[in-house]
């Protein structure tokens, strides 16, 4: 859940009990840390994230910056609703209570959706209910109370998939060091194949499946603190596509329909923002180095570095602003249709959203400033006892924003114009941050070809 700016700190600081308690002290000793609320996260995974330990001494002056930043640390696991502190001093030593909420952890999504592009374009079918996916998506959130994730999907009808991803990020007393894997199975009726003018065309297969992927995954986590994590991971994966999609484009897999690659994949982030969900305050960095190696002859490897830099300020008086720059480089004698591309699918100039940039190398700078237009705290629920789900924050920001970015392409198909073009952008949003961190937007945006439109998104864009 979604916590308020204002409550991130505590209403009454412990420093100021501290000076009543022990005024004659300039340092003081941590005598005791207990953890209240922690029924299913097992403690010493809380114990892991303090920079203080029992017999550590802090100085008097520092004690309430330094409960607060562990405390942050502690919130931004992101498995409690609230995360209080309390101190208390007797002759010198203190005692630190931290109060946590737990959240509920287990979620079971059911999958239903059309296998058409709209609505009205699967009504018009006269199979129409054999064109739908539906299936189970069941996501279980600390799990062991460790503070692993374990996921799937089963995905049955028009298009099929069938995944099991695990996450540790950490084992051992200090949790430094954990582990990820993944399986994936996926096939699909419909494929998008090629771009023309700047848009994806799709090949549809009524009784074949022109795609097929699978991949296995395994990886490495070096986690100093939930602020800080370094990930490696190696994964094979194997794609096949059908001879329908190499006629109609044999770059697809650069004249292939089969093709088998290793990806050795190096991440490092430092996350430190005042909150994960809607952050207002603080700074975001990562680089990746990613090398793909091909099992299948005369194709050539591709290498790719990324990096990605965000800052948040408050403005005061509700006042926010952030920006954010991304860019990446991929350097390859050749590269094959699908691994062609840059903004539209995971990144995106806001405002260009029918459209996608086909490119090896593009740069992102996107900059917003938000007022926080009212915070009703939380709603209580009082039909519903649980209190993991019957209290609902409601938070409503008004957001303008400026969007910029460029694909640089060796190659330009004639029906695309948007590659080594300046893209731009401007507009107007509200986001509201509600429960278990989920984000909201409604956006009306005019990007730089004069195209304006609503848009609706479901997580925060900067």
């Amino acid at each position: 859940m979604a916590v308020r700016p204002d409550t991130t700190r505590r209403p009454t600081t412990p420093d100021s009990l501290v000076r009543v308690q022990c005024p004659e002290y300039a340092a003081l000793r941590v005598g005791t840390i207990l953890f209240v609320g922690n029924e299913v996260t097992k403690e010493p995974i809380l114990r892991a994230e303090l920079d203080f330990h029992e017999g550590d001494t802090i100085p008097a002056a520092q004690l309430n910056k330094r409960l607060e930043a562990n405390r942050r640390r502690i919130f931004n696991l992101q498995l409690f609703h609230q995360v209080l502190t309390e101190t208390v001093c007797r002759d010198g030593e203190i005692t630190v209570l931290f109060s946590l909420q737990e959240r509920w952890y287990t979620f079971p999504v059911p999958i239903f959706s059309l296998a058409d592009r709209n609505f009205r374009a699967w009504l018009d079918r006269p199979d129409k209910w054999q064109r739908v996916d539906y299936g189970l998506h069941l996501v279980r959130r600390n799990f062991r109370g460790r503070n692993e994730d374990l996921s799937g999907n089963l995905q049955l009808g028009f298009n099929r998939k069938y995944e099991l991803f695990y996450e540790a990020p950490g084992y051992g007393r200090r949790r430094r060091v954990g582990f990820g894997f993944a399986l994936s199975y996926y096939r699909s009726h419909a494929l998008d194949y090629a771009t023309v003018q700047d848009r994806l065309v799709t090949f549809r297969d009524e009784t074949g499946f022109p795609i097929e992927r699978r991949y296995v995954t395994a990886g490495l986590r070096w986690r100093h603190t939930v602020q800080r994590r370094t990930a490696l991971d190696v994964a094979y994966h194997r794609q096949q596509i059908s001879d329908s999609v190499l006629r109609r484009n044999p770059d697809y897999y650069l004249g292939r329909t089969r093709r088998e690659f290793l990806d050795v994949r190096l991440s490092s982030t430092l996350n430190q923002r005042n909150t994960f969900a809607y952050p207002l305050t603080g700074r975001f960095a990562q680089a990746t180095l990613a090398h793909r190696t091909f099992l299948t002859p005369d194709t050539p490897d591709i290498t790719t570095a990324s990096a990605q830099y965000a800052q948040y300020f408050a403005l005061g008086r509700g006042f926010y602003y952030n920006f954010n720059l991304q860019g990446q480089l991929r350097f390859a004698e050749r590269v094959a249709y699908i691994d062609h591309r840059a903004l539209g699918y995971d990144r995106l100039v806001r405002g260009y959203d029918p459209y996608v940039v086909d490119g090896r190398h593009y740069g992102l700078v996107q900059q917003s400033v938000s007022y926080r237009l009212f915070d009703l705290g939380q709603l209580k629920l009082d039909a519903i006892r649980d209190p993991k789900v019957n209290r609902i924050p409601l938070v409503l920001y008004l957001n303008t924003f400026v969007d910029a970015g460029y694909v640089a392409a060796r190659t330009v198909e004639a029906t695309n114009w948007l590659p080594n073009q300046l893209l731009a952008s401007a507009g107007l949003g509200l986001h509201l941050v509600t429960f278990y961190d989920r984000v909201l937007t409604l956006e009306y945006t005019r990007n730089g070809r004069g195209e304006g439109g609503f848009f609706f998104r479901s997580e925060f864009p900067i």
